[in-house]
This record gives structure tokens, sequence and C-alpha cells, in this order.
């Protein structure tokens, strides 16, 4: 029977290496980016594969679209055995930029974003009881990094979210994980101008998350390194912390 699986964010970087592998594997993909143009390109580096990629554009803001395309997936190619809630995006900033209106735009894509996908999946894979999610995270939800105060605070609500649904979702039949990359190389990260250790691929980036779902891991965190110094950091005295950060701003 084939697998049918659903990767938001699927055009471009970890997603679209995402989606290739899968559709490699034999899975069925639905994708979903804004941009049609990605998705169709996507398809077209899958048509040899074993599975394949159905383009599925949409915005993940629309709630009431996304909702609507989630029962036309399952109604037309099946029911979803995975779902990879990666959409999300990176809007830096600091304290000079510092305002309410771009706060709430990061907060509405990456995480009223990622709540109207995941809405609709889990209340078809609930009554299912059977299903599998990932919730895309980051490595920076662990603790506040300067430039990313409303980057890391959507990330800690999406990891926080996946936290207290886990145990009812067990209950229920509905296998859920929530994924803490660190810096992956996409078009998002290529625009960084500051030093990203530890950087990796989205081929491999997209391996290891694979590979955590496949071992039905909870939390899928990669690559190992910088995920202990992340995990580290959280551990710091709060002075010891901060002088560190203001190093980071200084002029």
């Amino acid at each position: 029977m084939t697998r049918v699986v659903w990767v938001t964010g699927a055009g471009k970087g970890l997603g679209r290496q995402i989606s290739l592998q899968l559709a490699e594997a034999g899975w069925c993909v639905a994708a979903t980016s804004r941009t049609a143009e990605d998705l169709n390109s996507l398809a077209a580096d899958a048509q040899h594969f074993v599975g394949s990629v159905h383009p599925s554009p949409a915005d993940i803001i629309e709630r009431d679209s996304i909702d609507g395309l989630v029962e036309k997936i399952e109604d037309e190619i099946g029911p979803l055995d995975l779902a990879i809630l990666n959409a999300g995006t990176y809007l830096r900033f600091g304290l000079e930029d510092f305002s309410a209106e771009r706060f709430a735009h990061q907060m509405e894509i990456n995480v009223n974003g990622t709540v109207n996908c995941l809405s609709p999946v889990l209340k078809r894979m609930k009554n299912r009881r059977r299903g599998q999610i990932a919730v895309v995270s980051s490595l920076s939800a662990h603790r506040g990094l300067p430039m990313a105060s409303a980057y890391g605070a959507s990330k800690a609500a999406i990891t926080n979210m996946c936290e207290a649904l886990k145990p009812e979702c067990d209950l229920n039949g509905v296998g859920l994980s929530v994924v803490h990359p660190g810096f992956v190389r996409t078009p998002l990260t290529d625009q960084n101008e500051f030093p990203m250790p530890f950087l990796m691929s989205a081929d491999d980036a997209a391996r290891r998350l694979i590979d955590g779902l496949n071992k039905r891991k909870f939390d899928i965190t990669f690559p190992t390194r910088f995920a202990w110094l992340m995990r580290g950091i959280r551990c710091l005295p709060d002075g010891l912390y901060f002088w560190l950060t203001r190093r980071m701003v200084q002029k």
C-alpha cells in the first residue's frame, strides 16, 4: 500500500529535500508551498522515483484554505500517514527595528500558520487512531538569542505546544515529534551575515529528520554537537549568559 505524506514548506531548502527523499523511498508526497513554480520543479525532479510528488500550493496563514486543502489531499490521494509541518520563515531584527507589527508577522507565520496545518491533520488522525506528525521547531527554541526575539519565541511556542499535546496524542494513536534543527543551508540562511556553527546541508538534515521519524523519536535534534552546545547554554547562569550575548551585539 502506498504511504501518503504531506510536507509543508516543500518548495525550497529542507522541505524540498524531505520531499525528494520520501518520494525516492516510495512515498506519495503532497507538497505544499506558496509558489507553484517551485512545486512543479520539485515534481519534475521526482518523476523517475518509485514514489511521486503532487504539487499542492497554499499559504499556511489562510486557515480556511488549509483545512480545505487537507480534505482535498485525502480525497484525491488518500488518508495521510504522515505530516511534516516544516513551513516557516526567519525575520531577523533587533531593538532598533523592534515593533509589534514585525513580531506579530513572525508569530502569524511560524505559530498560527503551523497550527492552521496541525489542527485538521490532528482531527483526522485522531478519528482514525493512526498517523504520525512532525512539527519543525529550531534549536533556537532553547534560549533567547540576539536579533531573534520573534523567531526564537515562535519556535519556543511550537516546542511547548508539542510537549503539551504529546501525551494525548499517544493515547489516541497519533505519533507526534518535534524537530530541532541547527543551521541548515537554505535560501533563508544564505542571507545570514554572521558565523553559523556546524552548518549542515539540507540533504543531510532531511536524512536525519527522516531517520528520527523512522525511530519514532519525539525530539529529533541535529546536528548533535550544536544541540549539546545549545543545551549547555540553557544551563548557564543568567549573568554569564547575558555577558556572552552582549558581546554578540556590541558594535
